[in-house]
């Protein structure tokens, strides 16, 4: 049975068993104070405006029985899935790689790289490994999606302008009908969120749709 949702730039018509939820990035050392992403002088307090949002929407779908996919940006221990263009930007000291606040910088079984407690994963919710910024590229997630039969994301998470925006317009040229939660994403700097959102319902949504939590849960909880 389909359902609309008010999302702009129109409605979106979707079905729950074909609609999964994917949480770009929840991590600990893009989040939390005192790990890397402080470290670098931002303001986390931007991205965790997303975290109680992401409860309500994760809560929901959990109880609706959607597909929920967290994703986690980070590499090998021995770099070998880090191309050298992405190692060799930035100062030696906050490279991947190097010695952070959190352990090793985007290193995979870091205490930084995993998932913050409140979005935490539950057995059986699938959790994807990233090497770049997008979620398909260099994963399985296409082949679950295509599994599970999967047609429409429910997109949040961070960074907007990065990560989930990547991960949105990799879904779009593959097919998949990808939904921007506004308030369930986030950024370190402002205009960046706002603008990024814009992008995606520009031109008639060029790249997809942007709602917010609030008339997902509505329609979930109807």
């Amino acid at each position: 049975m389909a359902v609309t949702i008010k999302a702009e730039p129109e409605s979106i018509e979707l079905e729950w068993p074909r609609t999964a939820l994917v949480i770009i990035d929840m991590q600990r050392d893009f989040i939390e104070p005192g790990g890397f992403g402080s470290s670098l002088g931002n303001d986390v307090s931007k991205l965790r405006r997303a975290i109680v949002p992401c409860q309500g929407l994760l809560a929901a779908a959990r109880a609706q029985g959607l597909m929920v996919i967290h994703t986690r940006e980070g590499h090998r221990a021995d770099l070998s899935d880090a191309h050298p263009a992405k190692v060799m930007r930035g100062h030696p000291a906050t490279r991947i790689g190097a010695d952070g606040p959190m352990g090793r910088i985007l290193i995979r079984g870091e205490p930084g790289h995993d998932i913050i407690p409140e979005l935490y994963p539950l057995a059986g919710e699938v959790v994807i490994d990233k090497p770049g910024k997008g979620a398909f590229y260099q994963t399985d997630l296409e082949l679950l999606l295509t599994t599970h039969g999967i047609t429409t994301l429910l997109v949040c998470g961070v960074t907007t302008e990065v990560c989930v925006h990547t991960t949105i317009r990799e879904g779009n040229d593959r097919g998949y009908r990808c939904v921007a939660v506004s308030d369930c994403c986030a950024s370190y700097f402002d205009e960046f969120h706002q603008t990024g959102l814009r992008m995606i319902t520009a031109q008639g949504g060029i790249f997809g749709w942007v709602t917010d939590s609030a008339a997902i849960i509505e329609t979930i909880t109807a």
